[in-house]
């Protein structure tokens, strides 16, 4: 009588269910994903995903890894990539208008949203560090247009930093209440409007 084979476990595809598991956590924020949410979206059972990536806590870690690669990199490759300060900022307010209301998938910033009514202190502290460095290269990258003469020398850059934050933050809360594309876009450039003006060739 042949003996019958065992079957191969299912693979596993770790950086698809990472992703199935960012876009709930920004959808509901962290607090109200439960490990049930988690599990049926990733199509794993609870055993193996506290295998795989621990616990819940553990798993977000990663998930704000993958947001800040799949979903976050486009302010950072604006400031990169544009000339000057005002022009990166200018191009980041466009593209958050375009990214925090794609279709298909949740609105706003995961970063800035997952942590309402969360009750973990190490969540909170986790985002609220993103966002704090997020603040500090945006000044950076302003004061060096001050030293390089682009900006006018009295710009306060970390005044002009802390404001491009909250505008983006507000930007998110504005998407998640339903505002369109073409309404965060009139925002963006009202806000770029209270720069100061760069000198000539800049």
């Amino acid at each position: 009588m042949a003996t019958r084979q065992r079957g191969r476990p299912r693979s596993f595809d770790r950086e698809a269910a990472l992703r199935k598991a960012t876009l709930t956590f920004w959808e509901k924020g962290y607090e109200a994903t439960s490990i049930a949410d988690l599990t049926r979206v990733m199509g794993i059972a609870a055993p193996s995903l506290y295998a795989a990536f621990g616990d819940k806590r553990t798993l977000f870690g990663e998930v704000v890894e993958v947001y800040a690669t799949l979903f976050g990199g486009f302010g950072d490759r604006a400031l990169a990539e544009e000339p000057t300060a005002r022009r990166g900022f200018a191009r980041m307010l466009r593209e958050v208008a375009a990214e925090y209301t794609e279709a298909g998938r949740p609105r706003g910033c995961m970063v800035l949203s997952a942590a309402e009514n969360c009750s973990s202190e190490e969540v909170v502290a986790v985002l609220r560090g993103h966002r704090l460095r997020n603040v500090v290269e945006f000044q950076q990258r302003i004061q060096r247009d001050v030293d390089a003469g682009v900006l006018p020398a009295d710009t306060d850059a970390a005044a002009l930093a802390r404001c491009m934050a909250a505008v983006i933050q507000g930007m998110s809360q504005q998407a998640r209440d339903g505002a369109s594309r073409a309404e965060l876009e009139a925002l963006a450039e009202v806000a770029v409007r209270a720069w100061p003006e760069e000198s000539p060739g800049g």
